[in-house]
């Protein structure tokens, strides 16, 4: 499954991952967007939210973006 996510690094609200209208997720997280702690981050807490392993998730474009392209393996 292939969704859009966008990502709010550096935020008290997070963990929290929300389901947007269209289909899409924002993801609040507590990492900051240093040295790739934000993507980690975002592969821990998508990979809770789907139940599945962390080597199902992989962020196929956006690395460096607020706005990714996620794989998830369900």
């Amino acid at each position: 499954m292939r969704i859009t996510v966008q990502v709010k690094p550096g935020s008290k609200k997070g963990p929290l991952v929300e389901t947007n209208p269209d289909g899409s997720l924002t993801v609040f997280l507590l990492q900051r967007a240093v040295d790739g702690a934000a993507n980690e981050g975002l592969i821990a807490l998508l990979a809770k939210h789907f139940e599945v392993s962390k080597s199902r998730v992989e962020i196929e474009s956006g690395f460096t973006s607020r706005i990714k392209r996620v794989s998830v393996d369900l």
